[in-house]
């Protein structure tokens, strides 16, 4: 078995921890759905979020999905000038047997538009 690392994001429509935990929620569903993935396929997960998000820490919707032996973390994203507002950017380290070229990186809505080159 070996370690992946899948990428993932979503922008939200606006900062409230009841939408954060909904639309992160639903990122990490996605994420585990399009890999064949279960929780206990998690080593961790980082999230990142962008500085405007202040309601809740995106962390806290994968603990409401029942993730919770696995060790996660969240950071704040850099501070960039045109960037996308209300992002939260999620890299899971997986166990899995799939090549690097099969792992599905999942960016829904707008956050597609962040990596073109491998949403899907």
């Amino acid at each position: 078995m070996a370690v992946r690392a899948v990428r993932g994001a979503v922008q939200l429509e606006r900062d409230e921890a009841g939408h954060m935990d909904e639309q992160v929620g639903a990122l990490l569903t996605e994420v585990l759905a399009r890999n064949g993935l279960t929780a206990d396929d998690l080593i961790s997960v980082w999230f990142t979020a962008t500085p405007d998000l202040h309601s809740d820490f995106p962390a806290a919707a994968a603990r409401h999905l029942g993730i919770t032996d696995v060790p996660l973390i969240c950071a704040q994203e850099l501070d960039i000038a045109g960037a996308m507002p209300r992002v939260v950017r999620v890299l899971a380290h997986i166990e899995s047997d799939k090549p690097r070229s099969e792992i599905a990186h999942v960016y829904l809505g707008a956050a597609a538009a962040l990596r073109k080159d491998i949403a899907q």
